[in-house]
């Protein structure tokens, strides 16, 4: 006996979308290529804040210090390097190499005014943490709050 099923369009076009997602993934979570090692690729952050300022935690192992470019402007953090690739030796034959040579940089927002002028930057075992103040109008204040008679009850 044949049995009969209902075709789906909506079905169809869920899957159809399924595998266009994961030709994307697949594309931009690939190994770089020897043919795309000048290309401008990101790095991993980790951004966090406090009361009075962000920390922002950047991994940029093997990188010196002085060939990393850091700006602020208009509240958009940029991180910018460079690697100079590694010449094989006419003995040597290249078995594997997944580690990336070239530009590097990311940028994010931050979510409030930052003092851009008191920005620290350390690198310390492959991470590179910046230490953002907060500007002062976007800080939190401590309210007293007093009773009818002037005296303090709470302080918020």
């Amino acid at each position: 006996m044949n049995t009969m099923i209902r075709w789906n369009p909506f079905g169809e076009m869920a899957r159809m979308r399924s595998e266009i997602d994961r030709l994307f993934e697949d594309a931009f979570n690939a190994p770089v290529s020897k043919w795309d090692r000048n290309s401008v690729w990101g790095f991993p952050l980790d951004v966090t804040e406090a009361d009075e300022h962000f920390v922002v935690k950047a991994a940029v192992p093997g990188m010196n210090p002085d060939d990393l470019d850091i700006t602020i402007s208009d509240n958009v953090l940029t991180i910018k390097g460079e690697t100079q690739d590694e010449e094989v030796q006419e003995n040597e034959k290249v078995h594997l190499r997944e580690r990336r040579f070239g530009s590097f940089m990311r940028s994010i927002s931050l979510p409030t005014p930052v003092e851009s002028d008191n920005v620290t930057a350390t690198v310390e075992k492959g991470i590179l943490t910046l230490q953002i103040p907060k500007a002062e109008a976007v800080k939190p204040k401590r309210i007293a709050v007093r009773s009818g008679n002037g005296k303090t009850v709470v302080e918020g």
